[in-house]
């Protein structure tokens, strides 16, 4: 059985980010088909959709839905479903990945520990663009031009992003910006 453990979205009662080991499932995106036992939950009106992660499925109740009362079924319909990797397939057929789990991973650290680090020196780091696995930004403030910019990028937004996106291609700054 592959460990899972609920995690809520701060502002979106209606949906439970389940956090699961990276890459369980071979895509990112919303699910167009589910094994047997999510597509149960989805046909008869509790989840209105389910999106895959890199390391997460975050689940969306369709309105009127509590938790409280269906998240024992989805939990157990998502520990079956995980068993079957073959009977997920994404919604759309396209190639590039989708990029918007990324995005919120990113804006979290430069609004948390990495921009508080560029904070602390005079500086500021803003998403510019999050396209295709590439994550670019604008480096203001006491960082455009730092030497030390690079390694802040590097070491604190790429490690950090790497953990949990393997998806990501790399963490660029974008000369035109700040």
């Amino acid at each position: 059985m592959i460990p899972i453990h609920p995690q809520p979205i701060a502002g979106h009662p209606e949906q439970l980010r389940w956090i699961t080991p990276a890459g369980v499932l071979p895509f990112t995106g919303v699910a167009a088909t589910l094994p047997a036992p999510l597509a149960a939950l989805r046909d008869d009106g509790t989840l209105a959709q389910v999106r895959v992660e890199p390391a997460a499925i975050l689940t969306t109740l369709h309105p009127g839905r509590q938790w409280s009362h269906d998240g024992a079924r989805v939990r157990t319909a998502l520990h079956a479903a995980l068993a079957d990797p073959s009977g997920w397939t994404r919604a759309d057929s396209c190639d590039e990945p989708d990029d918007a789990p990324l995005r919120d991973a990113a804006q979290q650290l430069l609004d948390g520990s990495v921009g508080d680090l560029a904070r602390s020196h005079g500086g500021h780091i803003e998403l510019v663009d999050v396209r295709n696995g590439t994550v670019t930004v604008a480096l203001a403030g006491a960082c455009h031009g730092c030497p030390a910019a690079r390694t802040t990028l590097r070491q604190g937004l790429e490690d950090q992003l790497r953990k949990h996106h393997p998806q990501l291609r790399g963490v660029t700054a974008d000369p035109a910006q700040g």
